[in-house]
């Protein structure tokens, strides 16, 4: 057991206090667990802890306010929005906003003392006008494209970018990186080319005889686990620091635990006779009679319809298959002539006994990845967060 923390998304709150039957429950134990393991693994590197798509599921400013208790140096997100939730809720931690930038926006990324990403000449003369305006230095990071083909100056033209941050009196250039698109593979060959190319960049600064960024980060989780001559000065911890690997092919050299449950309860039982379809479509029904209890989550909340009639849940320590077609707010569950009590707890993600059910599962139900299923969990689902006593 552990201390129970508050919850999110207040309007999922009834006006008595009783919360919605579906939830998420976040372990923050365990988010600081990962993060010292992360941390011990990949020293003298810092490690950047990334909550873009509200943390990967579960919850923006929560797990910013957690991380920063623990001492991270930096914060790493996608959009300009996510930086400006964190300023207004009080986190003080640097902030690297990753994605790509509109110049109406560079005001707003001063304004709240954000540190942008350059990705091209145009970019960085845009930042160093409006820097030069407001009367402020801008921090950025200059992002290279080593084979993602996303957003960065290319690897064999970035010179020109290097050159031009150079002379930009009102940009401090603090860092400088690339994302991999292949470090969670078992052939790391791809990523091995990318951190050449990179390397190769790099060789601009001793070339002149200057030193590089002090912050040179290439490392994604895959990479922190994989590629340790990829850690540089700084490592960027997005779906490991939650306790899930990236991938099913990924060397799991840090043990980490997910932070992450998801539950349920039963609000309906009933018995379905032979030749009696279950859901929409009629893609289920059974030859002989079941007890099938109804469970308040569907798609509305990020349960994938694409799992209908191959997901299982957990019911009374024991797993049960997922029957007919997921619906926008409710499942059905098939528990054959088992026992089943309205408010039973059911489990979507997490543990009961011997019986598991990972975020890894509802992924290859799915047939998408671990950060799908995590990062789609509706906001309508209530975040709880408790601490290991």
């Amino acid at each position: 057991m552990g201390k129970m923390g508050h919850m999110l998304n207040e309007p999922t709150i009834s006006s008595n206090g009783v919360v919605r039957p579906t939830a998420v429950t976040v372990n923050l134990s365990r988010i600081t667990e990962n993060y010292r393991g992360i941390e011990t693994a990949v020293s003298p590197a810092k490690v950047m802890t990334v909550l873009k798509a509200n943390a990967y599921g579960h919850g923006l400013i929560d797990i910013a306010k957690h991380v920063t208790t623990l001492g991270v140096p930096y914060i790493g997100v996608a959009f300009l929005e996510e930086g400006i939730l964190l300023r207004e809720a009080g986190i003080e931690t640097p902030i690297l906003v990753m994605g790509g930038i509109l110049g109406n926006q560079i005001p707003l990324f001063l304004q709240h003392n954000l540190t942008l990403t350059a990705s091209s000449v145009d970019k960085l003369s845009q930042i160093d006008k409006a820097a030069a305006e407001m009367g402020v230095t801008a921090k950025i990071h200059l992002k290279i494209d080593t084979g993602m083909e996303r957003i960065g100056v290319h690897y064999y033209s970035a010179d020109t970018l290097l050159e031009a941050a150079l002379t930009c009196p009102h940009c401090h250039v603090e860092g400088i990186y690339t994302h991999f698109a292949n470090a969670d593979a078992a052939d790391l060959t791809s990523a091995r080319l990318q951190l050449e190319r990179f390397n190769q960049v790099l060789s601009f600064y001793e070339k002149r005889g200057i030193p590089r960024p002090p912050l040179c980060h290439t490392a994604n989780s895959g990479a922190i686990l994989q590629l340790p001559e990829a850690h540089f000065d700084m490592v960027r911890a997005g779906i490991v620091l939650y306790g899930v690997y990236p991938s099913a092919e990924v060397r799991q050299t840090i043990p980490v635990r997910p932070a992450l449950s998801w539950t349920s309860h039963v609000v309906y039982f009933k018995v379905v006779k032979p030749d009696h379809p279950v859901s929409y479509g009629s893609t289920w029904q059974t030859d002989h009679m079941v007890r099938v209890v109804t469970v308040p989550v569907g798609y509305g909340d990020g349960y994938f319809r694409s799992m209908s009639n191959r997901a299982e849940v957990i019911i009374r320590g024991k797993r049960y298959p997922m029957v007919g077609r997921v619906c926008m707010d409710q499942i059905m569950i098939n528990i054959e002539w088992d026992s089943a009590y309205n408010d039973d707890k059911v489990i979507l993600i997490g543990e009961s006994g011997e019986a598991a059910i990972r975020c890894e599962d509802l992924a290859e139900w799915a047939n998408t990845i671990p950060y799908e299923i995590l990062t789609n969990i509706n906001t309508r689902v209530p975040r709880i967060y408790m601490i290991d006593d």
